[in-house]
């Protein structure tokens, strides 16, 4: 599944005690002030988010990775982490939540401590001092005394009033033995807008994210020691093991067909599922593969092209998709929803992210003529795979706006919000998966679709509470559910495959 050493690229983890302390900012600044020195900087950020990666890549020039233990598996952390950092000088990894906050009910899975610890890595935590002295020391002797195997070797103080205020903390921290490498003041030209699911993406701010991450830059590099962060970095620990790869990846870990187990799944309203039900077969045939239609074949190499979603509107995507999609056969191309009259030449397969589609969907309902070739080749049994904002797009209508029209369902905006990991198996075939596939995912939007799942459900979800959920019909593969493929490699390797025949 991996493939070359994983070395000992210079690495440290930005965290925090708490969300809002100013992780995001000093982590993009940091890598930003090192690019501008030289550095060639890997940017990493622990959890599923999406939006902080872009971020990263403004700052760095190179694609933002996610490391998260709960949807990859914690022995994939330090692969994956490799596989972002080849050819660097240096890592940043921005931390989630507070530094010891994970999945619920998990202890340190998915944690920011249990990351740093994979990767052998030393951390660097955030305060905001905005309102307090003396007692900074207290809490960072405790973030520093709370796990031993985690080691905070330094930290940044944010948010700092005045002169007066930053010599109360230093002095307070000298009882502590933990160097201060960094002091920024309050500024507010370093503020990022942010909407219901957080920071507004990249792609959506264009010049203004430019000139949020070059505040950033000018903030953390005259605010903090960078050749005390580069020190701190070049002091972890050398990592043992190989680096992920795509290719190697696709040969070394085909999907296991699980029998799906009985979990009494319900919709909502119905009452769960018969205890000691036959499970379904696994092994059931797929269905009936309508003719492709011309123009929708494979390139003359034999490589299916598969258009993947992109623009203002989908903006969520794990890097690692598209490469095991290359890896698996495919010629990916990318496509704007709201800008594209027509697909890629040569379409077999779409795919359909994450993202902001409420936002944009006077502008997706606009494209008539997009939607309706969707429509027709969800109809002919053209692979399509849709994730959150995806399964919003393949919906009869977002907010009263006409949408593609692939699902006879609904979407509007929601003032809930549906924030968590799941645990989740495939309740029968599909595109990506067969019958019992287990997988990991996560769920973050405001938005509801009506019914919540089709005939033939995507996933049953057993966390946190058990029910099924999305749509699968003919080709098609819509749910709420982000799903990390590199903890499952033959995702693609089926996707690619079904394109290939369809």
């Amino acid at each position: 599944m991996v493939t070359g050493a994983v070395g000992s690229v210079p690495r440290l983890v930005v965290a925090a005690p708490s969300s809002g302390s100013g992780k995001t900012t000093v982590a993009t600044g940091l890598m930003a002030a090192l690019s501008a020195r030289g550095f060639a900087v890997s940017p990493h950020k622990v959890g599923p988010d999406y939006i902080d990666p872009g971020y990263h890549a403004l700052a760095t020039g190179r694609v933002g990775r996610n490391l998260d233990a709960y949807l990859c598996g914690a022995g994939l952390v330090a692969p994956l982490f490799a596989h972002g950092a080849r050819g660097c000088d240096i890592a940043v990894v921005e931390g989630v939540m507070g530094l010891f906050d994970g999945a619920a009910g998990e202890g340190e899975l998915a944690s920011t401590a249990q990351v740093a610890k994979l990767l052998r890595a030393p951390v660097v935590l955030v305060v905001d001092a905005s309102a307090q002295a003396r007692s900074v020391a207290a809490l960072v002797h405790g973030f520093v005394s709370w796990d031993p195997e985690v080691r905070v070797g330094g930290v940044i103080l944010n948010k700092v009033a005045s002169d007066r205020h930053e010599e109360l903390l230093r002095e307070a921290l000298d009882s502590v033995g933990v160097p201060v490498m960094g002091v920024l003041r309050r500024a507010a030209q370093v503020e990022t807008p942010s909407r219901h699911l957080g920071l507004v993406p990249v792609a959506e701010r264009s010049a203004v994210a430019v000139e949020a991450v070059s505040a950033m830059a000018a903030q953390v590099g005259s605010g903090c020691d960078l050749s005390a962060l580069v020190a701190l970095a070049r002091s972890a620990g050398p990592l043992a093991g190989a680096a992920w790869d795509a290719g190697e990846a696709l040969v070394s870990s085909p999907p296991p067909p699980l029998p799906s187990p009985t979990l009494g799944f319900a919709r909502a309203g119905e009452p769960p599922s018969t205890p000691g039900a036959s499970p379904p077969d696994p092994h059931r045939p797929f269905g009936p593969r309508p003719h492709t239609p011309d123009g929708l074949r494979s390139t003359p190499d034999g490589h299916p092209v598969v258009a993947v979603a992109g623009g203002a509107a989908f903006t969520f995507s794990y890097a690692e998709h598209a490469e095991l999609l290359v890896a698996a056969g495919a010629r990916v191309v990318t496509f704007d929803p709201m800008r594209d009259e027509e697909l890629p030449e040569g379409t077999s397969g779409v795919v359909i992210g994450g993202g902001f589609p409420e936002v944009y969907a006077s502008e997706l309902s606009a494209n008539e003529a997009l939607r309706k070739r969707i429509a027709e080749l969800a109809a002919l049994g053209t692979p399509v795979a849709a994730e959150c904002a995806g399964l919003l797009y393949l919906c009869r209508e977002l907010d009263g706006m006409p949408m593609c029209g692939v699902l006879d369902a609904s979407a509007r905006m929601s003032e809930r919000l549906t924030l968590g990991y799941r645990d989740a198996v495939a309740v029968g075939d599909s595109v990506l998966a067969p019958a019992g596939t287990r997988m990991r995912g996560h769920e973050f939007h405001r938005t509801v679709v009506e019914p919540g799942a089709g005939s033939s459900p995507a996933w049953g979800l057993r966390t946190p509470e058990r029910r099924v959920e999305g749509f699968v019909e003919g080709g098609v593969h819509a749910s709420y559910l982000h799903t990390h493929w590199a903890s499952a490699p033959g995702v693609a390797r089926r996707f690619v495959e079904r394109c290939r025949t369809s």
